[in-house]
């Protein structure tokens, strides 16, 4: 059985996170300025230390110091002496740095495809006709084996799908040019905004999420405090990185420790303009990942931030302080006091007010399951340095790491771009190669470039009236032989991607 992880202390009792009972989720609220990034960091080191990997955001650009050993700074010191405990080793931990921007740390990257049209749509704000517009082109895609690796791919289908609209409206549906404007400006938009960074590829491999390096969980910190200017590709992406965990991660039951631990800070951002559809799903996604082992944390100000069904699913609480200077933060309070469990010995409501930094209100789960006495308590101080490195050191970080060199050099393989630009190509040659007064010329107005492109998907008449297959058609059969039985297997949506709308 794996030692409880000592989080905090009141008076001569210490308060421990059972290792066993993390994977029952839980969530970090309070004001701003109140600890909680503190708090964050001494859970993440507590993890690593039992060599359970962490993974988690990086919002104000303070947390990669928790790659070095801490020291025994004047504030500190005062801390460790009025709660009357002591540090036996100041240390660090091992780390991995990623960046969506590919500025300060590994490249981080999605596939189109991978990502799926329901949270593309939340990416771009679509309304409900646009987002049924997105649907189609993604369903043309794995219809006709078309693979959606970058902006690029995307733009091309929309592009072919939107002048070809008469061609696909008896199958799919009417496809209108303004949904397909709207998508294309909003795709420029997140181009803008780094997007043609993040999509494409090499994908990240969730393995490499899980790395232990001397019997330490690597702490993979993703740089965010530039990613949070776009907060829908910020929540997006972390969306996005639980379902692939979610999708990929084995089952494994209950087990002594988790496998993972995701830290989902500033969450209200997530939910804040998450359509019902997606609410729904990742409430699945927190209730049922823990039997992969992962446990998920959600760091916010305000615990109204959170959904009541996803909130219901957060056993393990720690509350800061809460300022009752509106309505809404009055009401948050009560709602707080009301639900986490009743101390005799503690006002728990007037307590909330009363939280100075780095004190918190705790209620960790027992081991039959049941939530703790909640206990008002301080915050043991991190034994790594609080606050970030320094460049240089950063430099470092990323030279030595166990991902150095995986993911820097981007990846363009054939994709829907390359085949319909391919396309395209030959029908310029063909339009070429004909006599100025060959009367079988076409024109433009009767048959356009992307028209011609029908080719790849129709099966045009043959010289007897038979069909003749298109080039995606003869694909298709080709890889679904070569493939065999395991085709079922492969493209079966789960869970989650039966709405995300992602396929192996």
């Amino acid at each position: 059985m794996t030692e409880p992880l000592i989080i905090a202390k009141t008076g001569s009792t210490e308060l421990e996170l059972l290792p066993e009972m993390s994977t029952r989720h839980g969530c970090i609220t309070g004001a701003t300025g109140t600890g909680k990034t503190v708090t964050l960091q001494r859970l993440a080191e507590s993890f690593s230390g039992i060599g359970v990997p962490v993974f988690m955001a990086d919002v104000k650009g303070d947390l990669t110091g928790i790659s070095k050993p801490g020291s025994l700074t004047d504030k500190i010191k005062n801390r460790l002496s009025m709660m009357r405990v002591d540090v036996s080793e100041w240390k660090g931990f091992p780390v991995t740095l990623w960046d969506v921007l590919q500025k300060n740390g590994h490249p981080l990257r999605a596939t189109i495809s991978d990502m799926g049209p329901l949270l593309l749509a939340r990416l771009l704000n679509l309304n409900e006709t646009q987002e049924g517009v997105i649907t189609l082109v993604f369903k043309v895609a794995d219809d006709y084996g078309l693979l959606l690796l970058d902006l690029k791919d995307l733009r091309a289908l929309l592009q072919f799908v939107g002048d070809n609209a008469d061609r696909f409206k008896t199958q799919y549906g009417s496809v209108s040019s303004a949904s397909i404007g709207a998508i294309q400006r909003g795709l420029l938009q997140i181009e803008e905004q780094g997007g043609d960074h993040f999509f494409g590829e090499p994908m990240l491999n969730i393995e490499d999420l899980l790395q232990t390096i001397d019997g330490k969980g690597v702490i993979n910190i993703l740089a965010a405090d530039k990613l949070l200017n776009f907060p829908r590709l910020y929540s997006t992406f972390l969306l996005w990185m639980l379902s692939e965990l979610y999708e990929n991660l084995p089952e494994i039951g209950d087990r002594d420790k988790p496998k993972l631990v995701f830290f989902f800070d500033e969450a209200h951002l997530l939910f804040s303009t998450a359509s019902p559809a997606l609410l729904e799903k990742i409430e699945q996604v927190v209730r049922l990942i823990r039997s992969k082992g992962v446990g998920v944390y959600f760091v916010t100000q305000n615990p109204f931030d959170i959904p009541q069904k996803v909130l219901a699913q957060l056993g393990n609480r720690i509350q800061h302080a809460l300022r009752a200077f509106t309505p809404r933060d009055q009401k948050a309070v009560n709602s707080v006091a009301e639900t986490m469990r009743p101390n005799p010995e503690l006002n728990i409501k007037q307590a909330i007010l009363e939280l100075s930094v780095g004190e918190a209100l705790i209620s960790f789960l027992e081991r039959d399951g049941s939530p703790g006495i909640t206990e008002r308590a301080y915050i043991l101080p991190p034994v790594s340095q609080i606050g970030p490195i320094t460049l240089e050191e950063r430099q470092r970080l990323l030279q030595s790491s166990i991902v150095t060199g995986v993911y820097e050099q981007e990846i363009d393989r054939e994709s829907a771009f390359e085949l319909l630009l391919a396309r395209t190509g030959k029908n310029r040659l063909d339009s070429a190669s004909q006599a100025p007064g060959d009367k079988n010329l076409r024109k433009p107005s009767e048959e356009g470039i992307l028209k011609d492109l029908g080719d790849l998907f129709s099966k045009p008449s043959g010289r007897r009236g038979g069909q003749r297959e298109g080039v995606i058609d003869v694909m298709a059969k080709s890889a679904a032989r070569s493939i065999g039985s395991s085709i079922a297997r492969e493209i079966t949506r789960g869970l989650l991607g039966s709405l995300l709308g992602r396929r192996r």
